[in-house]
C-alpha cells in the first residue's frame, strides 16, 4: 500500500492532465484500498486530472467512477454512466454467469441460493435484521422462507436471491389479511422459525404473537451460535 502511493505521488508531482492506472488497488487489503481510492477521487476533484483506471473489482469501479467501459474478450460490451452499466442482467451476460448474483444497488456478489424449492424453516425479518441470517442459511445450504418484507426493505433485496419463498408486500403498502394468512401457512409448512430482529419495528408482530400460540418453535437469531 506504502508503494502505490509513493508511486502515485511522483505521478502527481509531474502536475498531469490524465493518469492511467492498470489494476492499482490488486494486493490490497481493505484498508490501503480506502486510503488509494480516496486520494483518487480527491486528486480528481480538486486538481481537476483525469483519472483512467482499469478494474475487476466492479464493486469498486460503481462507487469511485463516474463513466464506465466494460469489454468483454476484445469486444466493447457497455459505456456509460455506474447505474446504466451495472443493471443485473447486463453483469450476468458480461461475466456469463450462471451461479450466483451480483446485486448493482449494493455492489455485492452473492452465492448461489440454498438447493432445494422446499423451505425448511421461516425467517421472521425486516428492517436489515435477517441479513446476516440469510447468509448463514445460504453457507449452511439451508433452503428458507422469509417474510412479511416491504419491497423497499434491505431484506428483501438480498431475501429475492436467496429465499426459496419470500412473502412480501409493495413498499409502504400495509399488509392484509391474506398475505398474514399466507405467511402463517407458509411459517406451518416450515416448522421452524427464526426471530432475526425485534418484530415490533416490522410488520410481523402479529405473525410471531401467532406462531407462538400455535406451538411452533421460534428460535432467536440473535443467540450467539446459534444453529438449526
Amino acid at each position: 500500500g506504502q508503494r502505490q502511493r509513493v508511486l502515485l505521488a511522483r505521478a502527481i508531482a509531474q502536475q498531469p492532465e490524465m493518469i492511467l492506472l492498470d489494476e492499482p488497488t490488486s494486493f490490497l487489503d481493505v484498508r490501503h484500498k480506502l486510503d488509494l481510492l480516496t486520494i483518487l477521487t480527491r486528486m480528481a476533484r480538486k486538481k481537476n486530472i483525469t483519472v483512467i483506471m482499469s478494474l475487476h473489482e466492479i464493486d469498486l469501479a460503481e462507487k469511485v467512477a463516474d463513466r464506465i467501459l466494460t469489454v468483454k474478450g476484445d469486444t466493447q460490451f457497455g459505456f456509460g454512466a455506474p447505474g446504466e452499466v451495472f443493471e443485473e442482467q447486463a453483469i450476468r451476460k458480461l461475466y456469463d454467469i450462471e451461479d450466483g448474483y451480483f446485486d448493482p444497488l449494493f455492489g455485492s456478489i452473492e452465492l448461489k441460493k440454498p438447493a432445494g424449492d422446499t423451505p425448511e424453516v421461516f425467517v421472521l425479518a425486516g428492517a436489515g435484521t435477517g441479513i446476516s441470517v440469510y447468509r448463514k442459511l445460504q453457507r449452511e445450504n439451508v433452503p428458507f422462507a422469509t417474510g412479511v418484507l416491504y419491497e423497499n426493505d434491505v431484506d428483501y433485496r438480498l431475501a429475492r436471491l436467496l429465499a426459496a419463498e419470500t412473502v412480501s408486500v409493495p413498499a409502504f403498502a400495509a399488509p392484509d389479511d391474506a398475505v398474514y394468512e399466507k405467511a402463517f401457512e407458509t411459517m406451518r409448512r416450515c416448522g421452524r422459525i427464526l426471530l432475526a430482529g425485534d418484530a415490533a419495528r416490522t410488520p410481523n408482530a402479529p405473525l410471531l404473537a401467532r406462531a407462538k400460540a400455535a406451538g411452533l418453535a421460534v428460535l432467536d437469531a440473535k443467540t450467539e451460535g446459534w444453529t438449526l
